[in-house]
């Protein structure tokens, strides 16, 4: 690439300059345009003197506002770079820069593009990202699910403790139709033990293949009248919209979770081939990687993770016991230590190695981290040569 092109994200407006990759001489200076298709018309134009196959594009992989100017430069056939922010930061500071404009910043970026092959701070994005995006948007939204569902049912039992403490050493599980029609319908222990048993019925007729439950209303009944329960209003109203939202919640997950495996059958990857990996999750690593080919080496995606071992050393002295760098996705990392447990459990090799790491006097989750790291190892392999899953060829 003879010329690098430095595009500054904004909101409503964003800038852009042009710059000779060999001279370092500005072509053409910092220069505003709309975030609408006027101001894109005007980039393509003021970029028509240059051939596209000569034509390197960076901008900061931040927020959302660039997305419509991605889409919009790779589907005219330009090459278009994405810079982690934190890069682009760390090279003003570098270079003494105390200021901080818009201007200056398309400037820093042509800065980042312009480095070695073997030291380059960014990576090449292509048209089919976009189907990466929108399974990332998803597997994100599973998590955000998950967790908004973790805060709910946390306050449902709080609530639930104080009306009918004893209300779920009667279930063999939680959460079940039953479980929840009685949250639902009554809210307390006292509203129970005073309704005609009739009603409480009601609430243990449901439809479907699921094993009935060993409770009886009569035993609910009797439950209820000797509970040690308070009988707050409050409560009872948390108890009611909690509930609701919780099925909500579970309904959002649900149809989640079915366009999530959707694209992982479209997706047909080689890596839905190592027991424990599910569509879901298969998905989720898949989106938060991207395009493989931007790795030249498994290192590269275990860093990515933020699951590789800190190193500490300072003249004499060495750390011994260091955590994990934590940097990079948090949902990969996630995602990752959500399945690991699985995969060893499905994989005898996974499981002589995390056993091996015990005997050797690894703490369980520093274990686990070092089979996470296998994993990662595996399957920038798998995806690298388009191969399936052999636990024969670990041996």
């Amino acid at each position: 690439m003879n010329y690098l092109v430095g595009i500054d994200i904004g909101k409503n407006n964003h800038f852009f300059c042009v710059m000779d990759k060999d001279t370092g001489e500005l072509l053409v200076d910092p220069v505003s345009f709309s975030n609408n298709k006027e101001g894109f018309d005007f980039l393509i134009n003021k970029l028509k003197p240059f051939s596209k196959n000569s034509i390197l594009i960076g901008m900061e992989d931040t927020g959302h506002y660039h997305f419509a100017l991605l889409k919009f430069l790779l589907s005219n056939a330009f090459t278009v770079a994405l810079i982690n922010p934190k890069t682009t930061d760390f090279t003003r500071k570098m270079q003494g820069g105390i200021t901080k404009n818009d201007k200056l910043d398309t400037l820093t970026i042509c800065d980042v593009l312009d480095t070695p092959e073997r030291k380059k701070q960014y990576r090449i994005t292509k048209v089919n990202s976009f189907d990466f995006y929108e399974q990332k948007q998803l597997t994100r939204h599973h998590h955000n699910l998950k967790e908004e569902l973790n805060v709910y049912t946390n306050r449902l039992q709080k609530c639930i403790d104080i009306v009918f403490p004893e209300f779920n050493r009667l279930f063999k599980s939680k959460y079940g139709t039953v479980y929840m029609n009685l949250l639902k319908t009554f809210g307390s222990a006292e509203d129970i033990a005073n309704t005609d048993i009739r009603t409480i019925r009601k609430c243990f007729d449901i439809n479907g293949r699921g094993k009935r439950i060993a409770l009886t209303p009569e035993q609910l009944k009797e439950c209820a009248k000797s509970s040690i329960g308070i009988s707050s209003t409050a409560e009872i109203i948390q108890i009611k919209h909690l509930v609701n939202q919780i099925e909500l919640i579970n309904k959002q997950i649900a149809e989640t979770d079915k366009k999530i495996e959707e694209f992982s059958v479209k997706n047909n990857s080689p890596i839905l081939s190592i027991p424990g990996i599910s569509h879901f999750s298969g998905t989720s690593i898949l989106a938060e990687l991207g395009d493989i080919s931007n790795y030249k080496k498994p290192s590269q995606i275990i860093k990515f993770a933020g699951v590789a071992p800190l190193h500490y050393e300072s003249s004499q002295f060495t750390a011994q016991h260091t955590s994990i760098t934590k940097k990079g996705s948090k949902y990969l990392r996630k995602t990752l230590y959500q399945i690991i447990l699985p995969v060893i459990n499905h994989n005898p090799i996974f499981k002589q190695y995390y056993e091996l790491k015990i005997s050797q006097g690894k703490g369980h989750r520093c274990a686990q981290g070092h089979c996470v790291r296998k994993l990662l190892r595996i399957i920038y392999h798998l995806l690298s040569t388009n191969q399936k899953f052999d636990p024969a060829l670990l041996r």
